[in-house]
């Protein structure tokens, strides 16, 4: 077995270990595992059985991660993704009124495009053509997001109507497990301990015990999966000739591809596998990855799937080649059997590792010439516009726009390729159409 490992993921060339894989997958796991609770949450509030979207949730990760682990052999893991999921439920569902069995046919549609696309290497081509400025700043503008992330799932920081955001309240609970596991991973980095986020993670869901704000299991910890079929290939095909599908499947499409790439560039150049221009060998296999991914779990019943960047948390554990991956989507297929056992872990407690990653990815700030106004302010445009937005894929849309903007008003048009103008017009034209549908709605 550890020899055809050896050969499948090539560890010794990657310098990790099967050790390492395995911890950084299960780290994965941990910091990621709160989509089998959220994902039904919100698409069950369109009526879809909620039993039902947590076996396919967990069986569409499964497979996205299981794809990316052996076709791609990448660290990353995939699952439905934030955003795309509240896209579905709260502006298709329900600002536009369709119903289920429409959004999940539009993601069906979105994911027969993404392969056709991959296909002929234009999502290749659009990966490769944004600017190294960029590639440099998305790591950034992803550690802050994901900080974010952490912050606000430990109650850190809080919404607030006057000022936007604010401290959080320090008597709650979640605060200080989520302070002692930072802290405690922290340490544990200085004097060089493996597995130190995990180690941070089990300290922290132990204070969480102790406080009693985390309960844990009953006897019952085994559990047979709820079937899925009230949502399989559950579509409809009514409207697929139609305007609002239309706009429906390019949203999709855009939010899909920008998180995807902007995810990969992030994890995959923190794990040291890209070259100096942000590129990487498995780019190809990735996208196809994800566009597979994102068909079949259409079919199971769920929504849009992305590469996740809580990927980044196992990447920073050492997670270097697929087999991280292959320990992820184990824990999942454990955790459609064992799922309060695995799902008694609460968000404060993972938090420490989103944050701790947060820390790594914003090293590449180094790399920006911000002296530069044409590739400075893309570039902090960018990083900012991802956390300030709470989208990966709007940091990306603002930094590629002001890039073509300043680069041709500037007379750089040269360092500008065909392939970034075409980008550019589309992102406006998105913009455009956003803009009128909410117009429209405002009006009706």
């Amino acid at each position: 077995m550890k020899n055809l490992l050896e050969k499948t993921f090539k560890l010794t060339e990657n310098k990790t270990t099967i050790r390492k894989e395995l911890l950084a997958g299960l780290i994965t796991f941990l910091t990621m595992s709160y989509i089998l609770i959220v994902n039904p949450s919100i698409l069950s509030t369109t009526g879809m059985d909620k039993d039902a979207l947590f076996t396919a949730t967990a069986l569409a990760t499964i497979f996205a991660t299981l794809m990316m682990a052996l076709y791609a052999k990448l660290p990353i893991a995939q699952a439905p993704g934030m955003g795309l999921n509240a896209f579905f439920a709260f502006t298709i569902c329900g600002v536009m009124g369709y119903s289920w069995q429409f959004a999940l046919t539009a993601v069906f549609i979105e994911g027969i495009i993404f392969i056709l696309l991959t296909f002929f290497n234009v999502r290749e081509l659009i990966v490769k053509s944004i600017p190294k400025v960029l590639k440099d700043a998305i790591p950034v503008g992803i550690g802050l997001f994901i900080t974010l992330i952490g912050l606000k799932n430990a109650g850190i920081v809080v919404s607030s109507p006057a000022t936007l955001v604010a401290l959080g309240d320090f008597s709650q609970h979640s605060v200080w497990i989520a302070f002692l596991g930072l802290i405690v991973t922290a340490v544990l980095f200085v004097r060089n301990i493996n597995g130190s986020i995990l180690i941070g993670i089990v300290v922290a869901t132990i204070f969480g015990i102790i406080l009693g704000d985390v309960t844990l299991p009953d006897s019952s910890i085994i559990s047979t999966p709820p079937s899925i079929a009230p949502i399989f290939a559950q579509f409809e095909w009514d409207h697929i000739l139609s305007f609002n599908m239309l706009v429906v499947v390019f949203t999709l499409l855009f939010v899909n591809l920008f998180d995807t790439v902007g995810t990969l560039i992030g994890v995959v150049s923190k794990a040291g596998l890209a070259d100096e221009d942000g590129n990487f060998p498995q780019m190809k296999k990735a996208l196809f990855s994800d566009a597979l991914g994102t068909t079949v779990g259409s079919i199971l019943g769920t929504s849009t799937i992305t590469a996740y960047v809580e990927s980044a948390s196992g990447v920073a554990s050492g997670g270097r080649t697929g087999l991280t991956s292959v320990s992820t989507a184990m824990m999942f297929i454990l955790a459609l059997f064992f799922a309060p056992l695995f799902l008694m872990v609460p968000a404060a407690a993972t938090s420490p590792a989103l944050i701790i990653v947060g820390l790594f990815m914003i090293s590449s700030v180094a790399k920006i010439n911000f002296s530069d106004m044409s590739e400075g302010l893309p570039a902090f445009l960018t990083i900012v516009f991802m956390p300030f937005t709470y989208s990966i894929a709007e940091g990306i849309v603002f930094g590629m726009l002001s890039f073509a903007f300043i680069k041709v008003c500037a007379g750089k048009y040269k360092d500008v390729s065909a392939t970034v103008y075409v980008i550019a017009i589309l992102f406006l034209l998105k913009i455009i159409l956003d803009a009128s549908h909410i117009m429209s709605n405002a009006a009706g």
